[in-house]
């Protein structure tokens, strides 16, 4: 309990993703906040989007989003496409919980083969966050080795370990936090039109 308010009665910190997330002992992690887990083994970008009518249902006070990398691994997705497809996530949680807090987690380092399309969405979804009202958290310089994610965090290259989420949650602590100290929006932002951003 924090505050005074039982974290029956809190509005969830909502973590929303792919395998990553759903593997994730997130209650366990932060006790002291009302935990949901819409994390779906497999997801992708164009799989989140689909199902944000869940997230907005469950009304959230903060959001935790990791999404992309079953896009490059499984779907064969384009930089670009992965990008769009973020940003119109961000856009369209903006819209229908202007209130809430988000966050979204830079993808994960994983097989070297993948580093340069990951580098590169990253850096382009960290320049679009603030248009959105939301923080970007960079997960790359505690868990990679190099060009791959290290192997003290994983065993198949890809999903993480106890140890990985330890060094997430290291990382995640300190930006929740940070996130929590910014004051939520109190009105919609205006529709953006992805059209018109650079890319």
């Amino acid at each position: 309990m924090t505050d005074g308010v039982s974290s029956e009665t809190r509005e969830p910190l909502l973590f929303l993703g792919d395998s990553i997330t759903e593997q994730g002992d997130w209650q366990t992690r932060f006790p002291d906040d009302r935990v949901m887990n819409l994390g779906v083994g497999g997801d992708t970008t164009d799989g989140v989007l689909a199902r944000l009518d869940e997230v907005v249902a469950a009304a959230p006070e903060a959001i935790v989003l990791l999404i992309g990398t079953n896009d490059f691994g499984n779907q064969k997705a384009s930089v670009e496409h992965v990008v769009r497809t973020v940003e119109t996530i961000l856009v369209d949680l903006r819209r229908d919980l202007p209130g809430v807090r988000l966050l979204l987690v830079s993808i994960l380092p994983r097989q070297a083969v993948f580093t340069a399309r990951i580098i590169e969405t990253n850096r382009h979804l960290r320049q679009f966050v603030a248009t959105c009202h939301a923080q970007f958290l960079d997960l790359w310089p505690a868990l990679a080795d190099g060009d791959h994610l290290s192997e003290r965090f994983t065993e198949d290259g890809l999903h993480l370990t106890d140890a990985g989420y330890d060094a997430v949650v290291d990382e995640l602590v300190p930006a929740l936090e940070r996130l929590r100290e910014q004051p939520p929006m109190s009105r919609p932002i205006s529709i953006i039109d992805l059209g018109d951003l650079a890319n």
